[in-house]
C-alpha cells in the first residue's frame, strides 16, 4: 500500500530483474495472492457481531484482540477512560452510568476481576495508573456537577479513596486552594511531577503542572486560538524528552510544552482539518503518538518527532472504526505495547495489539 510490493519480482542468478514471469511463476502468485485476500477478509469477519468492524490505513501497526475482555457484557455503561498497570497485568475502565459500577478492573488476558462499587465517583471521564513498579494508585477526573465532582481523586488497586484534589462539589478557578472545573484528565510522571488537563467544557481552559508535594509550578489558563491557549484541553503526556503534549480539541490542534519551564514549544494542526484530537499517549518506544478522533471513529498513530524537533505532525497508521463507536481516550501496555481504547458510543473498551515483535513498539527488557 505504502512502499514495497507485496511479492518481489523473481531476479536471475546475476542480480537483474526478468523482463518475463512464466505462467507456472504467475499463477503461483495468484494462489498466493487469493490466499492472502481470504486470510485478511477472514480476520476482518472475525471482528464483527459483539464487536465494531474495523478497518487500517497505512502501514499496519496494530490488530483487534477480539478475545478481550472475555465477559464484554460486563460493560454497563458509557465508557470514558481506560488504564494499565504493565506490571501487575491489569486493566482499569471507566464508565458512566447511574447505577454502574464506575470503574471495571481486567487482566490484560480478559479476566475479571472486580467492579468499584464506590459512592465517591459521579462522572469519571480521565484515569491514570501511577507508580506501576512501586505503589500503583489509580487517579480519576471526576466532572460531574454533584457533592463529589469538579475533583481529581487517587485510589488503591481495590478502590479505596486516598485523597481529592480540588475542592469537590465546587466548580471554581482557584489555585490555592486547587480548584478544578470539569477537570479533563491527569499525568502523574515517574518523578510525581503532575500535569493536568482542567476544562472538559467547562470555565477553565487550563494546563497545571503540579509538584510532587503538590504546588503550582506553573500553568497556562487563557481560553482561545493563540500560542498556549486553549478551548477545551482534554488529554495530556509527557515524552521522554522533557517535552508535553496537550491535546487542545476545540482549537482541533495539539500544543507542545517545556515540562520544566512550562515555554511554548509548538503545535500540530493539519492532521486534524476533519475532527479534533481527543487523547494523547506515546507507545512505549516513544516512536508514535496514539491519537483519537471521537467524531470520526478513528485511532491515528502519528510519528512522533526526535529531541529538540517538532516540526508537521505526520500520520502513518489509522485504525478506522465502525460509525458511532466514539473513541474516546486510551492507555497503552507499557511491557507489551498493547493499545486499549474506551468506546464511548459502543459501550466498551476494546485491546488492540502490535501486529509483531518487528513492529518496534516494545522497549528492550
Amino acid at each position: 500500500m505504502f512502499g514495497k510490493p507485496l511479492f518481489p519480482i523473481p531476479r536471475s542468478p546475476h542480480g537483474r530483474n526478468h523482463s518475463t514471469i512464466n505462467v507456472t511463476t504467475m499463477g503461483t502468485l495468484f494462489l498466493l495472492m487469493v490466499v492472502l485476500y481470504g486470510s485478511i477478509n477472514s480476520q476482518q469477519s472475525e471482528t464483527s457481531g459483539l464487536k465494531p468492524d474495523y478497518r487500517l490505513l497505512g502501514r499496519p501497526l496494530y490488530k483487534l484482540d477480539i478475545n478481550w475482555p472475555k465477559y464484554p457484557e460486563l460493560f454497563s455503561g458509557e465508557v470514558f477512560g481506560v488504564a494499565v498497570n504493565q506490571y501487575a497485568g491489569v486493566v482499569y475502565v471507566a464508565q458512566r452510568g447511574e447505577t454502574v459500577p464506575k470503574v471495571l478492573v481486567f487482566t490484560t488476558d480478559g479476566e475479571f476481576l472486580q467492579a468499584w462499587n464506590t459512592s465517591t465517583l459521579e462522572m469519571p471521564h480521565g484515569i491514570f495508573l501511577a507508580d506501576a513498579a512501586t505503589n500503583p494508585t489509580v487517579w480519576v477526573t471526576d466532572v460531574g456537577n454533584g457533592p463529589y465532582g469538579h475533583s481529581i481523586k487517587q485510589y488503591s488497586p481495590s478502590g479505596k479513596l486516598l485523597q481529592v484534589l480540588g475542592s469537590m462539589g465546587e466548580a471554581g478557578s482557584g489555585v490555592n486552594p486547587l480548584q478544578f472545573d470539569q477537570p479533563a484528565e491527569i499525568f502523574v510522571h515517574s518523578s510525581g511531577e503532575i500535569y493536568i488537563v482542567d476544562g472538559d467544557g467547562g470555565i477553565n481552559n487550563r494546563l497545571i503542572k503540579l509538584s510532587r508535594d503538590l504546588e503550582v509550578q506553573w500553568m497556562h489558563g487563557e481560553k482561545g486560538q493563540g500560542l498556549a491557549q486553549f478551548y477545551i484541553p482534554h488529554s495530556v503526556a509527557v515524552d521522554n524528552y522533557q517535552r508535553v503534549w496537550v491535546a487542545d480539541r476545540g482549537n482541533k490542534r495539539i500544543q507542545v510544552f517545556n515540562s520544566v519551564t512550562g515555554d511554548w514549544l509548538g503545535t500540530w494542526g493539519s492532521c486534524f482539518n476533519e475532527d479534533a484530537p481527543y487523547s494523547v499517549r506515546l507507545t512505549p518506544d516513544q516512536k508514535y503518538f496514539v491519537v483519537v478522533q471521537l467524531n470520526t471513529n478513528q485511532i491515528s498513530l502519528l510519528e512522533a518527532p526526535p529531541v529538540g524537533v517538532i516540526g508537521q505532525c505526520q500520520v502513518v497508521s489509522v485504525i478506522q472504526l465502525a460509525e458511532d463507536v466514539k473513541p474516546h481516550l486510551v492507555d497503552l501496555d507499557l511491557k507489551t505495547g498493547a493499545l486499549y481504547v474506551a468506546e464511548i458510543g459502543a459501550q466498551q473498551a476494546q485491546k488492540f495489539t502490535p501486529f509483531s515483535l518487528g513492529t518496534g513498539f516494545l522497549q528492550d527488557g
